[in-house]
């Protein structure tokens, strides 16, 4: 509907337009129908039960909580877990440290056992050298040198 067509009624001439307070009247009715129309939509909306929002609001609380409550689980379970696999790891490696140097020990231990082992055995091979080696006269003329012997101890 055009505006023109819609005015043509309250034309005193048909070629004559709408004056400003026709157009002010047929503006404030429509502006008061309108008004009305919000109110009284308002008012149904504001007047009809409303029970599934009264029982969904506990739920929804309790949901929360439970939500809250679980993830505060989940996270000290996480952080509990991290730290028990942090503990577990330090104890392998001090473990893993504390029997290399009880390897070291024994290898150390078994090095010096060898040494002096060694040094045993070459001293005695000295011992039997300078034994073999170390005669002050030669066998033919070990007689004479024992009379030497006695004479010269007072």
């Amino acid at each position: 509907m055009i505006f023109k067509d819609k005015f043509e009624g309250h034309r005193s001439q048909p070629d004559e337009l709408p004056t400003l307070a026709e157009l002010n009247s047929e503006l404030d009715e429509a502006l008061a129908n309108f008004r009305l129309s919000i109110h009284a939509w308002s008012e149904a909306a504001y007047s009809r039960p409303r029970t599934a929002v009264a029982a969904v609001a506990p739920r929804r609380v309790w949901r929360l909580a439970l939500a809250w409550a679980l993830s505060c689980v989940l996270i000290a379970g996480g952080a509990s877990a991290g730290f028990w696999e942090h503990h577990q790891r330090e104890m392998r490696s001090a473990a893993a440290r504390v029997a290399e140097q009880q390897r070291l020990l024994a290898q150390h231990r078994d090095q010096l056992a060898r040494q002096a082992e060694q040094q045993r055995l070459d001293e005695d091979l000295l011992a039997k050298v300078d034994k073999d080696v170390s005669r002050e006269v030669p066998a033919a003329m070990e007689p004479l040198a024992q009379l030497m012997a006695e004479d010269v101890t007072p």
